[in-house]
């Protein structure tokens, strides 16, 4: 599996520093988009075929955290 740090790029000069999947200029938080209306992560993948399913799962795998550990202190 692809770490985040190899799934994620934030570069100024790429849709001014917005997230996007390393290598695409999909920015990340179109996957969420997807997700929130209830799209399959396979719909995402036939709709940006530059994504992989790796880079899909480690920003999955850092969300999840993220939840975790706002579960915690909340």
């Amino acid at each position: 599996m692809k770490s985040i740090q190899s799934s994620i790029r934030v570069d100024p000069e790429i849709l001014s520093g917005t997230p996007v999947f390393d290598g695409t200029r999909v920015p990340v938080q179109t996957l969420m988009d997807y997700l929130k209306v209830g799209d399959r992560v396979d719909d995402f993948l036939d709709d940006f075929p530059t994504v992989s399913r790796e880079q899909i799962a480690a920003v999955l795998d850092v969300a999840g955290e993220a939840v975790t550990r706002y579960a915690r202190i909340a």
